[in-house]
């Protein structure tokens, strides 16, 4: 088996792409007016920055030679949620009164094993890290514990991969699901995460290194978090004070979406709590 040293751009697009392909999803009935506004504005405003900027024949060459390369290396889900998803989620939880939601990002893969109400997330033997324990408890927009919501947890390792995005790790290397009981609790053992560069070995990463931009996210855990009658919220929890919570390459972070951990009581790593108040669906 292949290190995870020797992870690729094109090998993690790849493995993002066929998993956005199996992703149930659906647009509803096609409005053509609605994609005809859509369409005249997006092209007006990518014409209003050719006008602007008075791009060559060379440069618009290299945008066609640079789009096709992101097909290749199949980092079209990578390149839409680093840059664009963002904003399509501020939109979308603009009226969301509970827990805040972020970007989802390329690399969630459903189906994780599931737990009940506290759980030492699947793990290598030896997993490097610093031990975490994340806690919270789920509750409606009244506070009332809700019993049966599903907390679906994932991250990077230590050495920011994600398994099924990097060859060397366990299919399900900390991802894991809790289901919480009466008392809406829920409690994760793990490993905190470290920052990570997204893929700079593929065109991403060619688009980045030419705008003279950073690669990296900050630490982070990803969450789904859900129950019968309440809205899904999908977030990213980060660590106050890490390394590009400022100026995250993704643009992701917001306040309410920080972490402070204190030192555990068991006396190893580090705790904290976080909790989640679902709207109604």
């Amino acid at each position: 088996m292949t290190e995870t040293a020797t992870a690729t751009a094109a090998g993690s697009g790849a493995n993002a792409t066929a998993t956005f392909a199996k992703k149930e999803r659906s647009g509803g009935a096609v409005d053509p007016a609605r994609v005809s506004a859509i369409a005249t504005d997006t092209l007006a405003a990518l014409h209003d920055v050719v006008r602007r900027h008075q791009v060559t024949y060379a440069e618009y060459d290299a945008l066609k030679a640079w789009l096709i390369q992101v097909g290749a290396d199949g980092e079209w889900p990578l390149f839409l949620d680093v840059f664009v998803e963002h904003v399509v989620e501020e939109v979308a939880n603009a009226d969301r009164k509970g827990a805040v939601g972020t970007i989802e990002g390329p690399y969630y893969v459903p189906g994780a094993p599931e737990f009940d109400s506290e759980t030492t997330v699947p793990m290598r033997d030896g997993e490097k890290g610093t031990p975490l324990l994340f806690q919270g408890t789920v509750t409606d927009l009244d506070g009332t514990p809700v019993e049966g919501a599903t907390v679906d947890l994932w991250h990077a390792d230590d050495d920011g991969f994600y398994s099924q995005f990097a060859p060397g790790i366990p299919e399900w290397n900390l991802r894991a699901v809790i289901r919480t009981g009466a008392d809406g609790h829920f409690a994760f053992h793990t490993m905190q995460p470290a920052p990570y560069q997204i893929p700079t070995d593929g065109s991403t990463g060619a688009f980045i290194s030419a705008a003279g931009w950073h690669p990296w996210r900050p630490a982070h855990l990803h969450l789904k978090v859900s129950a019968p009658g309440k809205d899904l919220v999908t977030t990213q929890l980060y660590f106050d004070g890490g390394d590009y919570v400022g100026d995250d390459v993704a643009q992701a972070v917001k306040p309410e979406l920080i972490l402070r951990p204190g030192p555990a009581a068991s006396g190893t790593g580090n705790e904290v709590t976080y909790d989640f108040a679902l709207d109604p669906a």
